[in-house]
C-alpha cells in the first residue's frame, strides 16, 4: 500500500519510523505535503520519500497515493479530509477526527458517498495490551465493571497546537479523547449522563476538567485532566472481583497489571528515536488499516464510524457544559476564534484558507483576500481578513451572510 503523508510534523515522523517495522513490500511512503517546504524535504530525505508537495490540492491529485495519513493540527482535519476524499483518496485521520460532531458527520457521510475508506486514527485500539484486556474483561476475571479512573496530567500549554483555539487545541481534542475512548472501549455503550466541571483558558480552550460519565447499573468513569500540570497519566479499571491497572502511557501500553500480576506486551522492535511514548505501536494501526484496505472495507471493525461519532458527541457535551459555566476571557482575536466552530456550514469542496486575523496557514496557492470592517463587534478599528482559494464559489454575498451571523447570533 502506498501511503501519502499529509503533514511532516512529529507524529508523522513517528509514523514513518513505525512503518519501518513492517514489511516494506506492503507499506511504502510515496508522498508528503506540508506548508513548510523545509520540513517536508527533511522528512522526505530521511525516509526516501520520492514526492514532496507544499500544495494540498496537488498532493490530493497524486495518482501514486493509495491512502492518506492526515496528522495536521486538529483545526485542519475537517477541511483537508474533505479535500482528500473529494479527490478520491481514502483517509486515516489523526484523532480527534474533527472539532465537533457536525464536521465529523460530514467527513463520514462524504466517505460513504464516495465509497472510500475513512477512519479516525485512534491507535490505542490496536495495541496487543488492549486486545488482551478485552479478553480478560469478557472472561469475567475481574467481574462486572463498576468504575474506571483515568487521568491525563501533562504540562503542555506552551505548545501552540495544544493551547491555541485557532489550531483546535484544548484537552478534550488533544488528550482527553483517549480517556473518553477508554470508557467506550470498556463499557461498549453510550453514557447515560455526562457531568463536567473545569476551566477555560484565556486563549479560549479547555485547560482542565473533572468529568463523570455514568452507565447502566450505576457504573461510572471518572476522567480528569490538566494541560498545565504534570502528574498521573494512567488508568484503573475496577470490577466486582478485581482490578486492572494500565500504567503510563495508558493510551499506548506495553504492559498491564491484572489483580497485581504484571503482563508484558513488547512493542515492535525498533532502534528509532520517537517523539511520543511507545510510538513504535503505530505499526499495529498501519497494518490493520492496510488489511482493511486490501479487503475493500470502508471502515475498520476495531474502530468504527459509530465509535468516532460517539466519542465526539461526548466531547461536544463536555465542552458545552464547560463553556456554560465559565465566563470566557477573550481578546478580539480569540473571541472570533471562539465562534469559528459555530459558523454556518460551507460547501465541503470550498476550502477555507484563512479563518483568523493575521494568520494564513494555506499560502501555497493563488488566493483572493477580502477585508471587512467589524468594528461593531470587536471595537474600533477592527477588521477580519478572509483568504479563500482562487476558484472558491464563496462570493461576497455569502461572506456578508457569515459576518452578519457572527455579529448578530455569534455574540449570543
Amino acid at each position: 500500500m502506498r501511503w501519502g503523508l499529509c503533514s511532516a510534523g512529529m507524529i508523522a515522523t513517528d509514523f514513518c519510523n513505525a512503518l519501518q517495522c513492517l514489511n516494506p513490500s506492503e507499506h511504502k511512503i510515496t508522498a508528503v505535503v506540508s506548508k513548510s517546504l523545509e520540513k517536508a524535504k527533511k522528512l522526505a530525505d530521511e525516509f526516501k520519500i520520492p514526492n514532496v508537495y507544499t500544495s494540498y490540492e496537488e498532493f490530493a491529485k497524486d495518482p501514486n497515493i493509495d491512502l492518506v495519513y492526515l496528522s495536521t493540527a486538529n483545526i485542519f482535519h475537517h477541511p483537508l479530509s474533505i479535500l482528500m476524499l473529494n479527490n478520491g483518496k481514502p483517509v486515516l485521520c489523526e484523532k480527534t477526527c474533527a472539532c465537533n460532531t457536525k464536521q465529523t458527520e460530514e467527513m463520514i457521510e462524504l466517505a460513504k458517498s464516495k465509497k472510500l475508506f475513512f477512519m479516525e486514527a485512534l491507535w490505542s485500539n490496536f495495541f496487543p495490551a488492549y486486545k488482551a484486556l478485552r479478553e480478560i474483561i469478557d472472561s469475567g476475571t475481574i467481574g462486572q465493571i463498576r468504575h474506571i479512573d483515568a487521568a491525563f496530567f501533562f504540562s503542555a500549554f506552551s505548545i501552540d497546537y495544544v493551547s491555541q483555539h485557532s489550531l483546535g487545541g484544548g484537552g478534550l481534542l488533544c488528550s482527553t479523547v483517549y480517556q473518553i475512548w477508554l470508557s467506550r472501549f470498556i463499557f461498549r455503550e453510550e453514557p447515560e449522563t455526562i457531568t463536567a466541571v473545569g476551566t477555560i483558558s484565556d486563549t479560549g480552550v479547555d485547560q482542565s476538567a473533572n468529568i463523570i460519565l455514568t452507565y447502566k447499573d450505576g457504573a461510572r468513569a471518572s476522567l480528569s485532566y490538566n494541560l498545565d500540570l504534570d502528574g498521573r497519566r494512567d488508568a484503573y479499571i475496577y470490577g466486582s472481583k478485581g482490578k486492572i491497572y494500565i500504567p503510563e502511557p495508558f493510551w499506548s501500553p506495553a504492559k498491564i497489571e491484572v489483580n497485581g500480576e504484571e503482563r508484558e506486551f513488547p512493542l515492535p522492535k525498533s532502534d528509532a528515536k520517537y517523539n511520543y511514548p511507545n510510538s513504535a505501536g503505530l505499526a499495529y494501526q498501519a497494518e490493520a488499516v492496510r488489511q482493511c484496505f486490501e479487503k475493500g472495507q470502508l471502515e475498520c471493525p476495531a474502530h468504527t464510524h459509530s465509535d468516532t461519532l460517539s466519542i465526539i458527541k461526548v466531547i461536544d457535551e463536555i465542552r458545552r457544559q464547560l463553556e456554560e459555566t465559565h465566563q470566557i476571557k477573550t481578546t478580539p482575536l480569540t473571541k472570533y476564534q471562539y465562534f469559528i466552530w459555530r459558523l454556518p456550514v460551507i460547501d465541503p469542496d470550498q476550502i477555507l484558507r484563512n479563518h483568523y486575523v493575521g494568520i494564513n496557514y494555506f499560502s501555497t496557492d493563488a488566493s483572493r483576500v477580502m477585508e471587512t470592517d467589524c468594528s461593531s463587534f470587536f471595537g474600533n478599528n477592527s477588521s477580519l481578513t478572509f483568504t479563500f482559494h482562487s476558484n472558491s464559489r464563496l462570493n461576497e454575498q455569502r461572506m456578508r451572510q457569515i459576518l452578519t451571523w457572527i455579529m448578530d447570533d455569534g455574540r449570543k
